[in-house]
């Protein structure tokens, strides 16, 4: 009954395995499916997942703001400082733990300061900035985590790809915060619940995250960092090993096996890789309005060696649909939880942003000769 009830809260989990158990009956199991599964990126998500989630409990991220926060004047700031920390830090925590972060924190402290009209808002352009933003690091998000180590590209030719949409969506995140009135507002003191720092905690953090850094930059083997996570967690922390996301994890590996296998089988392999060829980018957009960007990046790498226009195509791609992006509905979820909300507002608000800022990207690929 609890599978069940997982399955349920997780599609994506639920079609990816039965994606992989349907793939069995063509390509029976055998010692070939060990070599399916890229250990490295698993080893590396989940040990990104645990250290981002020790940061989490100890208020860090919300610490931060809170100190910025305090010194913005009017809405515009307050927009500004809520949108941007979202752009800039999920590129180091990801997209996901950015708005896990910051939306509940808006929620509040748009309430606090009287201005709940701009809800919808600015959560819209938080999660687009957390999708932007996560999109130049190797580690802000997993589809970029696994084309990354999949193409045995170098960190200085990652972000000279990513950079340039990057640039452009920052520009655009700028201009969507000028529109409305410009009212003036005072912050007062009241964040009160924020928890208190174990600087022992925060210490094994930092240097696990330090360590996680140097095996995504390959100076450090994959097996030391889990080694070290698993190690430092149970000396220090156990509950966060059961945070981790595993049903990403789980995710991954039946994708792992599907395509494995369906690589396996000629006639599926070369027909897909006709329908790809030179046009990932485009279909790794479109496919993601469905299927959202991490299976999308983790389906279509198997069939193409053309990995830098996927890994734009997957990137651009989670903007659009509600689903585009898993992380977008995060930012659905917790607006929801408002008191007032209003659902179809923000869907409409949601989608007519996302497709303003999908299309002017889509048009900077071109110019930069990426379709």
């Amino acid at each position: 009954m609890k599978v069940l009830t997982a399955l349920k809260k997780d599609p994506v989990l639920a079609v990816s395995g039965v994606l992989a158990v349907l793939s069995m009956f063509f390509v029976h199991p055998d010692a070939a499916y060990v070599s399916y599964v890229d250990y490295r990126v698993l080893a590396l998500l989940f040990s990104l997942m645990c250290v981002m989630n020790g940061f989490q409990e100890q208020g860090v991220f919300r610490k931060m703001a809170v100190f910025i926060l305090s010194r913005t004047a009017d809405t515009r700031q307050l927009s500004a400082v809520l949108v941007f920390l979202c752009f800039f830090l999920s590129m180091l925590i990801t997209n996901d733990v950015a708005l896990i972060t910051f939306v509940p924190f808006t929620v509040l402290v748009l309430s606090i300061t009287g201005q709940q009209k701009r809800l919808i808002s600015v959560i819209v352009l938080q999660t687009v900035a957390a999708n932007l933003g996560s999109m130049l690091t190797p580690v802000g998000n997993p589809q970029n985590l696994y084309l990354y180590n999949l193409s045995g590209m170098g960190i200085g030719e990652f972000l000279s790809i990513m950079f340039p949409y990057t640039a452009v969506s920052f520009l655009l995140l700028v201009l969507s915060l000028f529109p409305g009135k410009n009212e003036p507002v005072r912050l007062s003191s009241v964040f009160t619940d924020l928890p208190p720092v174990d600087r022992k905690k925060l210490g094994c953090y930092i240097v696990l995250f330090l360590l996680c850094m140097g095996a995504v930059l390959r100076f450090l083997p994959w097996q030391l960092i889990l080694a070290a996570t698993l190690i430092v967690l149970l000396l220090v922390n156990r509950p966060l090993l059961r945070k981790a996301d595993y049903g990403l994890l789980l995710t991954f590996v039946f994708f792992f096996l599907f395509i494995g296998n369906m690589g396996r089988l000629p006639a599926v392999s070369d027909l897909l890789a006709r329908i790809l060829s030179g046009h990932e980018l485009i279909i790794g957009v479109l496919s993601s309005q469905v299927i959202s960007n991490v299976p999308s990046a983790l389906l279509l790498s198997g069939f193409t060696s053309a990995l830098r226009p996927l890994l734009i195509g997957v990137n651009l791609g989670g903007l659009g649909t509600l689903i585009a992006s898993l992380a977008s509905l995060i930012s659905y979820k917790q607006y929801a939880q408002t008191e007032g909300c209003r659902k179809g507002a923000y869907l409409l608000v949601f989608t007519a942003v996302n497709a303003v800022f999908l299309l002017i990207l889509l048009a900077a690929a071109l110019l930069l000769g990426d379709f």
